[in-house]
């Protein structure tokens, strides 16, 4: 992983996950958000299972149901006041 030594690779995980369900949108029934984040950051969360597998011509990632769930338990732990 290309992020520093002293980073916690899971709480940036968390975030990650909690910043992309800032920028998400229900499709269908399915929650999706732009993919703008680092491949490796994606690859981590879709490995935690939180998303569907980023890679692909899509321009956006879905959310698994255990991602919708814990995205805005990780928005409040990391960012609520």
């Amino acid at each position: 992983m290309p992020y520093a030594e002293n980073i916690d690779a899971e709480k940036l995980a968390e975030a990650a996950l909690a910043i992309l369900s800032l920028t998400a949108h229900s499709d269908y029934g399915l929650m999706r958000a732009w993919k703008g984040l680092d491949w490796d950051l994606l690859d981590i969360i879709y490995k935690k299972g939180w998303i569907n597998d980023p890679v692909g011509k899509q321009k956006s990632v879905i959310f698994t149901d255990e991602g919708k769930n814990l995205a805005p338990k990780f928005l409040e732990k990391h960012f609520g006041k």
